[in-house]
């Protein structure tokens, strides 16, 4: 059997972000689980690190490749990114329903096509709450 290169990268940076939201890794542990479930994934392990004094980092292993997020509460950002392979899970869906959950002001997005030869970047359609400003 011969399987496809294709694969997807989105790449997100959040600002504006809630400090205790950004800063219970446990949290973000249950909620960045919740969005690969909702993009298609198969989770294969997760970690999480809560830092001190502030700060966290969660690490979802895929099937398909990985979901991440480190966050800086004390400056309500956080950098996200999801990367899938294939043609049948869609990492924006994992990366909308973080946006969802964590509410920032503002969002700054890229998206990647690889495996197809010369990467392509591309503006991703974020979807978003309304409160939030591109």
């Amino acid at each position: 059997m011969e399987y496809s290169t294709f694969g997807r990268h989105v790449a997100i940076d959040t600002w504006g972000v809630q400090f205790d939201l950004l800063n219970d890794a446990e949290f973000l542990k249950k909620e960045m689980i919740e969005a690969a479930e909702a993009c298609g994934a198969t989770v294969l392990s997760v970690q999480a690190k809560q830092f001190s004094p502030q700060g966290a980092t969660v690490l979802v292993l895929l099937s398909e490749s990985h979901l991440s997020i480190h966050t800086y509460p004390e400056r309500g950002f956080a950098a996200l990114d999801c990367y899938t392979c294939g043609e049948t899970v869609d990492p924006q869906l994992a990366i909308d329903y973080m946006v969802s959950v964590l509410k920032p002001e503002k969002i700054y997005a890229k998206k990647l096509v690889r495996g197809i030869g010369e990467l392509q970047v591309e503006e991703p359609v974020v979807k978003v709450p309304d409160m939030v400003k591109k």
